[in-house]
């Protein structure tokens, strides 16, 4: 591996957003007004590394551009312009259990969602009891995802994500899934992935959890990288400038 885990390179991100008037597909044949399309600009030329080892935190009001950058970073959409590169296996926690399917058992979902990031059923199946010790859902593992709470389904999705032996973990405000002793259960698995060389990169708009986990803090405000430094610095100057959300 090369010393550099993520590289991102004058990334730009636009989407087009349609502006008819129309609410359906009868209004729209009706619509007698020309459709209007706006340009969205959500990241306007990002560049920044991180190391294999280092865990580095983005902070930034909402709309910054904070999630649309990591899931460019997870492969979920392409951007516009510009260049990215991975230096290992990538595991997104992002908006955990969003994918499941409501009708499917947490064990099937285990199966779908393991398979969709890169494991063989076999690594799945032989997995699937830590997944379920992980997540403490053993008298529920069996029910449709549709009877689990948000906090069990997240859960779930973070224990399956820190399951597929990822070099890389790509984290949006997920840090703090459960109750408190979950929650401790969740810190103490990124400290253990860190001390085995492992990279982060998260998005929290928590102070305390920035402190207590990143060595490095990135600011993002207007689709643009606002500053780059240590974490003390730069929520200093984050907090003073207003933008603490």
């Amino acid at each position: 591996m090369s010393k550099v885990a993520i590289s991102v390179r004058d990334i730009k991100k636009s989407f087009a957003l349609s502006h008819s008037g129309a609410a359906s597909l009868k209004t729209a044949l009706l619509w007698w007004k020309k459709k209007r399309i706006e340009k969205l600009e959500v990241l306007r030329g990002v560049s920044f590394e991180v190391n294999h080892g280092e865990c580095v935190a983005l902070v930034g009001r909402n709309g910054a551009g904070k999630s649309t950058l990591l899931s460019l970073l997870s492969n979920i959409y392409k951007p516009t312009s510009g260049s990215i590169e991975i230096d290992g296996k990538i595991a997104p926690l992002l908006e955990l259990g969003a994918g499941f399917h409501p009708d499917l058992t947490g064990l099937e979902n285990i199966l779908f969602n393991g398979m969709i990031l890169g494991l063989t059923r076999k690594e799945v199946m032989e997995r699937t009891p830590a997944i379920v010790d992980f997540a403490e859902l053993h008298n529920h593992i069996d029910s449709p995802v549709r009877t689990y709470s948000s906090g069990m389904q997240a859960r779930l999705g973070f224990a399956i994500a820190v399951h597929v032996d990822a070099d890389i973990l790509i984290v949006d405000e997920v840090l703090a899934v459960g109750d408190y002793a979950f929650e401790k259960k969740c810190y103490d698995y990124i400290a253990e992935f860190r001390a085995k060389g492992g990279t982060i990169l998260f998005v929290s708009h928590n102070p305390d959890s920035v402190r207590k986990v990143a060595d490095r803090c990135i600011w993002l405000a207007a689709g643009e990288v606002k500053m780059d430094g240590t974490v003390e610095a730069v929520l200093t100057a984050y907090q003073a400038a207003g933008d603490e959300r």
